[in-house]
């Protein structure tokens, strides 16, 4: 049960329901970090998502990311995103811990500095987003269809309400 009163939807759809005044900017943000322009693809980004969300146990967000994420059909074994996976969990617990031979595997990966920026700052973003949604202890369904099912919704729609 949500720490306060919310419209019965799961995650942070309770949260953008419940409070729109904070929603448009949210899902700017979802929008323009996991859809906009960048070197990596919305799987990557959905998949650097859903590994922030999980390592911070939160359920809706990991469920829901590693589901859009599956649907664009991401590859967690590719070198790339491995190395930004490392950085990713560094930014989830310390910005600061993140190191240079952390950059420079990233690098030797692949990745250029639009590249590390974006893993950065959607690690740094969902970290905010997880708490967000957990601090205020939304609603984490159990069906793994509803994840499914949202997922198709966001992996063909995006972030902007339609």
């Amino acid at each position: 049960m949500p720490h306060i009163d919310l419209p019965p939807l799961p995650g942070i759809a309770g949260l953008l329901a419940g409070f729109p005044q904070t929603a448009e900017p949210l899902n700017h943000l979802a929008e323009t970090l996991l859809r906009g322009p960048s070197p990596l693809s919305p799987a990557q980004r959905e998949t650097i998502a859903a590994y922030v969300s999980r390592r911070n146990e939160c359920t809706f967000c990991a469920e829901t990311h590693g589901a859009v994420a599956r649907r664009l059909g991401a590859d967690e074994s590719d070198p790339l995103i491995v190395a930004l996976l490392t950085i990713a969990d560094r930014v989830r617990v310390d910005g600061r811990s993140v190191t240079a031979d952390d950059i420079a595997a990233a690098r030797a990966a692949g990745a250029d500095d639009r590249t590390i920026h974006d893993t950065v700052l959607i690690a740094a973003a969902f970290s905010m987003f997880n708490r967000y949604v957990d601090g205020l202890g939304t609603l984490a369904p159990t069906d793994p269809a509803m994840y499914e099912k949202h997922a198709h919704n966001l992996a063909t729609n995006g972030y902007l309400p339609q």
